[in-house]
């Protein structure tokens, strides 16, 4: 079908609905109390004015006045929508109305329809807001009039030329489930402890991405991010190898890292896991490549002393804009918004190198969702876009035996990079390793890694150690020859 879309208002909403809503069409907005359907509404209208269309809200419960100073109060046009206020006004609690031969739903209704067929046939807005249509089953007799009512105002609204949303006040005893049959599509707004979502349940006429996206109420107002969807997203790119610039690291890595990749550095707290992918980054910048650090934990400041202090010039990156320091806070991101953010460094600022550092602080922004799946689908973007992926994985056992990860994502990963504390001697010193690699070969052998304040030092293959993986290993003696 030929159509332009109707734009929400709200980017992320567009998105999910694949560009808007359908023209000429009635969408339910469902959710309880304080779940944002207001909010969404007045975006939607405020849109229309931005267009130079006219739009009407409706409102059958909270005054226009209290409705326009809320939506002044998050940066919307307010002076661009009509209101239709029918609230009950305080006028008709003094006066104590009664009716005695009529129902007071046969009194109501025909004042109710007469002001809003006089409204919209003088306006003929473009776009309709109505809060809340379960009114109307207040001036109908039974749920058979209810129903035909709501059926030829959505009639007379569409043949208008408008697109209209309209909201619902369901409960267990008034459920709306007949208004979701007769809308074109329904929406879900959920508030719950572990955040705020939108769901779209029902959309004739389009595709939409189904399941539940974030949902955030802002001082600008609502602000949607979509859940991620790796297989829409795809970009040309070119086969490569990036260097470390150790030239000892990358014989071990048989050239490096390549392009498109994911690669875990994996090893204790301590152990350099992040100088090290900060080391493919100094050299990506060199070549004038965009690189990008999500750190969970440390903080910004404290990430940037500690990279000068070992000869990476992070400033200067930042300076040329070949690096972003992003910190974030795990407790107040969902993963939907941080891959959000991903996605806007990656497709706004052409970022070919993302390092999330680490992926236990990932796991906390994950509010209980599956950290393997959410990981995964991040991860695969990121390879369709063309970008190398570093995840930075700490281990708790400091020595013994050993493992590559702790929570299951060594599927996910091409290559697989470890870091070790050895004691020799009596001495604590580090090893480095390459456990997997799927796009090449790679050295079997382990190298000791020095970070020393010249840069990153990796030395000969330790081909004299036994029992390295151990955490305690041994040299090998003349005897072990002849065995």
């Amino acid at each position: 079908m030929n159509f332009k879309r109707i734009s929400t208002g709200i980017v992320g909403f567009d998105e999910i609905l694949k560009g808007g809503f359908v023209p000429s069409r009635a969408y339910l907005i469902r959710g309880g109390p304080g779940s944002g359907k207001t909010t969404l509404g007045l975006h939607f209208l405020a849109q229309g004015f931005v267009e130079n269309k006219d739009s009407l809200y409706v409102t059958f419960g909270e005054p226009a006045e209290q409705i326009k100073a809320n939506g002044t109060a998050i940066g919307l046009k307010m002076d661009g929508i009509h209101f239709l206020d029918l609230s009950p006004s305080s006028e008709f609690f003094t006066e104590i109305q009664t009716y005695d031969l009529f129902s007071p739903a046969e009194v109501e209704r025909e004042p109710t329809t007469e002001k809003l067929i006089e409204c919209i046939e003088n306006l003929k807005p473009q776009r309709v807001f109505l809060d809340a249509m379960t009114q109307f089953r207040y001036l109908a007799t039974d749920d058979f009039q209810f129903r035909k009512q709501v059926l030829s105002f959505l009639r007379f609204l569409l043949e208008s030329g408008a697109t209209v949303l309209f909201t619902s006040e369901g409960s267990e005893s008034a459920p709306d489930d007949d208004l979701q049959f007769m809308s074109d599509g329904v929406i879900h707004l959920d508030n719950t402890l572990e955040g705020r979502t939108i769901r779209v349940s029902k959309f004739r006429g389009s595709d939409y991405l189904s399941g539940l996206h974030s949902v955030r109420l802002t001082a600008q107002g609502m602000k949607i991010s979509p859940r991620l969807q790796p297989e829409s997203h795809r970009r040309e790119f070119t086969q490569n190898a990036i260097a470390s610039g150790v030239p000892e690291l990358d014989e071990l890595l048989h050239g490096g890292l390549e392009r498109s990749t994911v690669t875990i550095l994996t090893g204790p707290t301590g152990v350099g896991k992040t100088t090290l992918g900060l080391q493919f980054m100094k050299e990506a910048a060199g070549r004038g490549e965009r690189s990008v650090i999500y750190t969970f934990e440390e903080a910004t400041e404290n990430l940037l002393i500690r990279s000068e202090a070992v000869n990476i010039p992070v400033h200067a990156m930042l300076d040329r804009g070949t690096l972003s320091v992003v910190p974030i806070e795990p407790l107040l991101l969902s993963s939907d918004e941080f891959a959000n953010l991903i996605r806007h460094e990656v497709e706004t600022k052409q970022a070919q190198i993302v390092m999330i550092d680490s992926v236990s602080g990932y796991r906390v922004a994950m509010r209980g969702e599956n950290l393997v799946r959410s990981l995964h689908s991040v991860c695969k973007y990121l390879q369709n876009m063309g970008v190398t992926v570093i995840l930075v994985n700490e281990i708790e056992e400091i020595t013994g035996n050993f493992r590559a990860t702790d929570v299951g994502i060594s599927y996910i990963a091409d290559n697989i990079v470890f870091l070790r504390y050895l004691e020799i001697n009596g001495e604590m010193r580090k090893a480095i390793g390459v456990l997997k690699k799927r796009l090449s070969d790679f050295e079997k052998t382990l190298r000791e890694i020095e970070i020393t304040r010249y840069g990153i030092k990796v030395g000969k293959p330790l081909t004299k150690l036994r029992k390295i993986l151990s955490g305690t290993p041994e040299w090998e003696t003349d005897n072990d020859h002849l065995k």
